[in-house]
């Protein structure tokens, strides 16, 4: 009978000291939570809606100009010099400039065909251009097989180099760095830069090369991406919506109105003379590209933007790919900016509106704001306020100001507007490893500042891979822990504002936290259907 008698007694005791427990923690919490989380609390939603204030200007502002552009700027072909380049009679193919083609490769097994058949495919006089191969390739397997495929077009007659190095020092900056040191380049006057998954049209060069020729003042001029892969899969429809922005609006409005914009790294044809008087290709950062944008911009180059001039190329189809991507993306720039500051602001070259666009607008906003606000606000903030009902977001910064931002993001793809909704959670996952990418960068904190993992590419043809269930769980390539942290942190936040009914939005916080649960597990290409 004692030991039944126990039996009863002890649930109640464990209940008891559970009870305990959770009123010291609640004491605990109801000591520090007014004089220290409100209080901080409260500075971050301030902070929050200061940063969400200079985003929404700064896409309103470039809806209007964009707006502007279309109806009111001339074509590109109307403001600046432009007419087919006609072969003279007298010195025959020479009246051509010399131009050299850069393709920079790295274990490309599944494009190298493809990109260096469309460069050697170039409609130009076969010996006024020159195709260089940068193989930086560790595969002695591929290194074999991207070799004769440059042997193979040489027989048909076409000027290709195949250039290897020692090292990869520098990665793709220090390829196309050693690529410029040869004799032959000398004799160009400029270069076009495809990456291994681009596939220029042929007349790629006819219609930009003129710009070059009769434009002395112009040192850039960049086609627009076309994405062959963009139906694969959800997560490639939600990165064709936030390309299609950058090149709709980013891209055009900063060449029309001050005829500076990040060189994109491929589909571009730089005057050589530029590159040169910049400073050469530098490998500082992850993002080699936009660091010689802004140097040949402070030495008083202009830079042309074509819209309507598309290179077709290939999108990530795997989460892993993409993560790398974007950690170079977002960590390259914010270093940048770090280190080039300075400069900026001391060059006498270019006007003082020039530097503030580049510093505020290009690198402020852009670059480190916006990935900041979206995931702080949205993803940590927000859901703050609803356990603690003290702090109050003003309804335009949780509703109006979004709304407005991200319908302006989604007008360079208006065909995907069905899935507006999906992209805001899909970019909200993504924000977090972007936020934490621009810290390193700004910061210089870790090996990651100058990571550089090379985007795998699946070809043309190719199928998103499957998943497989051995590989399913393997920790670090597919489970993720911070976006399962931050997946059951928004998943309580819901429960507790369905519970309490604080701020009635329970249903967004469900779905968000399902969706860092979704990317956290797996390959968003695997498991989202294309619609």
């Amino acid at each position: 009978m004692e030991r039944l008698s126990s039996t009863i007694i002890l649930p109640e005791a464990f209940q008891g000291t559970r009870d305990g427990i959770t009123r010291h923690f609640g004491f605990i919490w109801d000591q520090i939570k007014a004089p220290l989380i409100v209080p901080l609390l409260r500075f971050a939603v301030i902070l929050c809606l200061i940063m969400s204030v200079m985003l929404f200007i700064e896409r309103v502002y470039m809806g209007v100009v964009i707006v502007l552009v279309k109806l009111f700027v001339k074509r590109p072909e109307k403001r600046y010099k432009w007419e087919p380049i006609k072969e003279d009679l007298e010195f025959g193919n020479s009246a051509y400039p010399m131009v050299l083609v850069q393709i920079p490769m790295f274990n490309e097994r599944e494009v190298y065909q493809l990109s260096i058949g469309a460069a050697c495919g170039l409609s130009w006089p076969t010996d006024r251009i020159i195709i260089q191969v940068l193989d930086d390739s560790t595969d002695k397997t591929i290194k074999d097989l991207v070799q004769h495929e440059c042997q193979r077009w040489a027989r048909k007659g076409i000027n290709v180099k195949y250039e290897v190095r020692d090292n990869r020092n520098g990665y793709k900056a220090g390829a196309l760095k050693e690529g410029m040191k040869r004799s032959y380049v000398k004799n160009c006057d400029y270069v076009a830069i495809f990456d291994a998954d681009f596939q220029p049209e042929p007349d790629f060069l006819w219609r930009t090369v003129p710009y070059l020729a009769l434009n002395p003042e112009i040192g850039l001029v960049q086609a627009r991406w076309n994405f062959v892969n963009s139906d694969e899969c959800m997560m490639t429809r939600m990165q064709e919506m936030s390309l299609d922005y950058h090149f709709t609006v980013e891209q055009e409005v900063g060449s029309s109105t001050y005829a500076f914009f990040g060189f994109n790294g491929t589909a571009g044809v730089w005057r050589i003379s530029a590159i040169n008087e910049a400073g050469g290709w530098k490998d500082r950062t992850t993002v080699e590209d936009m660091d010689l944008a802004v140097r040949a911009s402070l030495k008083g180059w202009k830079f042309l933007y074509l819209s309507n001039l598309k290179v077709k190329n290939e999108l990530p189809s795997t989460l892993k790919a993409y993560r790398y991507q974007q950690h170079r993306w977002s960590c390259g720039p914010a270093n940048l900016f770090r280190k080039m500051i300075m400069e900026i602001i001391r060059n006498k070259k270019v006007s003082l509106w020039k530097k503030v666009h580049v510093i505020y607008s290009f690198f402020f906003v852009r670059k480190i704001v916006a990935h900041i606000v979206t995931f702080v606000f949205y993803c940590v903030v927000l859901p703050m306020t609803i356990l603690i009902p003290e702090v109050q977001v003003p309804k335009w910064g949780a509703v109006y100001i979004p709304a407005i931002v991200t319908f302006l993001n989604a007008v360079g793809t208006p065909r995907s507007l069905h899935l507006l909704f999906f992209w805001v959670l899909f970019e909200n996952v993504m924000s977090l490893h972007r936020t934490k990418a621009t810290f390193i960068g700004l910061l210089e904190a870790g090996k990651r500042v100058n990571e550089w993992v090379v985007t795998e590419k699946l070809g043309t043809k190719a199928a998103a891979p499957k998943a497989s269930k051995k590989s399913l769980f393997k920790f670090g390539e597919r489970l993720h822990p911070l976006e399962l942290g931050f997946g059951a942190f928004l998943f309580f936040c819901g429960c507790y504002d369905f519970t309490f009914g604080k701020s009635h939005c329970f249903i967004y916080l469900f779905l968000q936290s399902i969706t860092f649960f979704i990317v956290g597990f797996a390959y968003v290409g695997t498991i989202v259907p294309n619609s």
